[in-house]
């Protein structure tokens, strides 16, 4: 049996004039890709955080574009401030526009965020774009925040460690020194907004018309996850046909760079079969 490994090049989109960086990876190239993954990763994150999700989702038969959300990657020296993550949301529709104009992306996009990437993925979701999105499948996401976490040190800064990975031990050995090379600064728009999430979510929610499956890591720590809250929070997508909420044992908030990651890329990969199933 021939094992297929995607190739995964650099790839830029111009997004309504807004230079984005990004991965691009497809399926073998006989093969018309099923669908596109759009993966989207979190604060102080790039688009190499998806680089395990990768290799099985092109296996399926989809296509894969990791995008440096506006203000990171290239367009970091354009948008040195950022974006709301609204604005962050409009300009990811115009990015899928201008992909889909040059490639096939199948029947339709999945939405695929984690953290302020699934932020983004959900305001996404909720405002109309030329692009057909097939659901949305976020980690690391809630709607109310912890009490604990209020403090919101950055990313990159001392204290958040907690925060943004759980246990350590929840990681392969060597993921720290390696993450370094896709961590970057958060923008200060972005790192501003924190606060207004909820409020945020609450407005955008009942526009969400696509499937939507949440996960959260057994030691997450950003959220909280009590069974009330999750249910007011997936109460608030009255318009999405379906929600599903998954809880990952072992796992940290960077699920996908945990030991986990298999198990959470295959569910991810399963949501979007169903998301194909008439």
């Amino acid at each position: 049996m021939t094992t297929f490994t995607p190739t995964v090049r650099p790839y830029t989109l111009n997004a309504a004039g807004i230079e984005l960086s990004a991965l691009l990876a497809l399926p073998d190239h006989r093969t018309t890709p099923r669908s596109t993954v759009l993966a989207i990763h979190g604060r102080g994150m790039r688009a190499a955080y998806w680089n395990a999700f990768i290799p099985l989702a092109t296996a399926a038969g989809h296509a894969v574009l990791a995008v440096d959300r506006p203000g990171y990657g290239h367009s970091a020296h354009q948008l040195p401030d950022g974006q709301s993550l609204p604005d962050q949301a409009e300009t990811l529709h115009a990015a899928l526009k201008e992909h889909a104009a040059q490639y096939d992306i199948g029947a339709g996009v999945l939405l695929l965020g984690h953290s302020d990437g699934g932020k983004v993925a959900l305001h996404t979701a909720a405002t109309d774009g030329a692009t057909p999105l097939l659901g949305l499948d976020a980690s690391g996401v809630g709607h109310t925040y912890d009490p604990e976490a209020l403090h919101f040190p950055s990313t990159l800064g001392a204290g958040a460690t907690r925060l943004n990975w759980g246990p350590l031990h929840l990681y392969p050995q060597g993921t720290f020194r390696a993450s370094r090379t896709f961590l970057a600064p958060t923008p200060p728009r972005e790192s501003a907004e924190t606060l207004r999430w909820p409020a945020q979510y609450e407005e955008l929610a009942p526009r969400v018309r696509i499937p939507v499956r949440l996960t959260f890591a057994e030691h997450e720590a950003w959220w909280h996850l009590a069974p009330a809250t999750l249910d007011a929070m997936t109460a608030r997508l009255t318009a999405a046909p379906r929600v599903g909420v998954d809880h990952l044992p072992a796992s940290g908030h960077n699920i996908s760079l945990g030991h986990t990651a298999p198990t959470y890329h295959h569910r991810v990969l399963a949501f979007l079969e169903d998301c194909l199933t008439p």
